[in-house]
């Protein structure tokens, strides 16, 4: 598949919001009093931005808090509609997703006195655009029968609807029916990794590899997974293996920091947090978190001092900000 240059992405992004009145959530069965939590869905629709433009076969929608924790993350298809229930009252960032990699990034608050449903459609222009051509990975589409084709569909639908046994069940049979299918396997690494069975996620996400060498979407999940699993030193060969692939990922260049640090190689950590922060400014601002905590570590509070207050630009709203003023104000260089 290709990954765009995501600077280069220029998405054109329209939000519809439909806010149902009061009224009309109670025709609709939402019960009217003080908020406990609202349904907030919507559609997502990628245009191609040029003619023969192949678009990812599915998209990540992710709801983050004011403090950037994940509260709910569905995978869907083009056309395909998101649904997070018990959303309660406060600060939001909905991110868009595709083959690991952050397209836009929207902020907003719920602020309603009663249960309600919000309507969020997300229309966005896809462009392959790459400020440097020769560096751009090549287009993996891997070419399918129609019976394999329908089962791949069919799977996707599937992993939408949060039913990730039946995906995962589909997905083995597209495997089966041919091998060599790298972008079946990878789907089915990160729908065992959803279902939590991690060990067969990573022999999902190796047979993508053995069938495409380098491909990054299967290098990025499983460098994810043996993070999530804390095997730092594999996490650090993969994700070294998926920046040599494509520089331009914060996502990858994040996560290895992260095993870096893990692996106490505090320079080589700064090196890709400081990079990651580079390519993502706004995306990756809990860098700034990361590389705080180093300098603490290594004793340089006035350094720390100086990434807690750039995290703070970026993230005015972050639940902990009394705490990280106290320590800036404490320990900031002159």
């Amino acid at each position: 598949m290709t990954i765009p240059n995501l600077r280069s992405l220029l998405s054109t992004v329209t939000i519809t919001v439909l806010l149902f009145s009061a009224a009309a959530s109670a025709q609709r069965g939402v019960p009217e009093g003080p908020v406990d939590g609202h349904i907030l869905f919507g559609d997502l629709k990628i245009e191609a931005g040029q003619t023969g433009t192949r678009l990812p076969l599915s998209f990540v929608v992710v709801l983050y808090s004011a403090a950037g924790l994940v509260i709910d993350r569905q995978t869907i298809a083009n056309n395909g509609r998101y649904r997070f229930m018990k959303i309660p009252n406060g600060d939001y960032e909905m991110v868009v997703e595709a083959e690991s990699n952050e397209l836009v990034r929207i902020p907003f608050l719920l602020n309603e006195g009663r249960f309600t449903e919000i309507r969020k459609d997300l229309v966005l222009e896809w462009k392959d655009t790459f400020r440097n051509a020769a560096a751009a990975p090549p287009v993996d589409r891997y070419p399918r029968s129609s019976e394999t084709g329908a089962l791949m569909e069919q799977a996707l639908a599937a992993v939408a609807g949060k039913d990730y046994e039946g995906g995962a069940a589909l997905l083995k049979q597209v495997v089966q029916a041919d091998p060599k299918d790298f972008e079946a396997w990878s789907e089915l690494g990160t729908t065992l990794f959803m279902k939590g069975d991690h060990g067969e996620a990573e022999k999902a996400y190796r047979r993508a590899l053995e069938n495409r060498p380098g491909y990054p979407v299967a290098l990025l999940n499983l460098g994810k997974l043996q993070v999530a699993q804390k095997k730092y030193d594999a996490a650090v060969e993969t994700l070294a293996r998926m920046v040599g692939v494509y520089p331009d990922s914060a996502d990858a260049h994040l996560l290895l920091g992260e095993a870096y640090l893990q692996t106490k190689k505090g320079s080589r950590a700064k090196e890709h947090f400081e990079r990651a922060i580079t390519l993502d400014p706004a995306g990756k601002a809990e860098a700034h978190l990361r590389l705080a905590a180093l300098y603490n570590a290594a004793g340089y509070k006035n350094l720390a001092a100086a990434e807690y207050e750039k995290f703070l630009s970026r993230r005015p709203d972050y639940p902990d900000r009394p705490k990280l003023e106290k320590y800036i104000k404490d320990n900031k260089g002159p």
